[in-house]
């Protein structure tokens, strides 16, 4: 999906009108994505891909990435508790 974003760069001209138009599809993605976790990051995702210049933040990865250590973190709680 990060890379997705950054697809409206490929035509000249394109790339903030594309922005414009993929900012409110790429936050309603991301809630639906991450459940309810996602509701502040789809708000951060919707204002990141409005801005001009910061679609270089890989919001759905970072958020991947927490939602996987969080897991991860919770397994290992899991298994330290039994």
């Amino acid at each position: 999906m990060d890379l997705a974003g950054c697809i409206t760069y490929i035509i000249p001209g394109f790339g903030e009108l594309g922005d414009v138009l993929w900012a409110p599809i790429s936050a309603i993605t991301f809630v639906f994505t991450f459940g309810r976790a996602g509701l502040v990051g789809g708000m951060f995702n919707f204002v990141e891909e409005i801005l001009p210049g910061t679609d270089i933040i890989p919001t759905y990865t970072i958020m991947w990435l927490l939602n996987y250590y969080r897991k991860g973190k919770e397994e290992r709680l899991l298994k330290f508790a039994h």
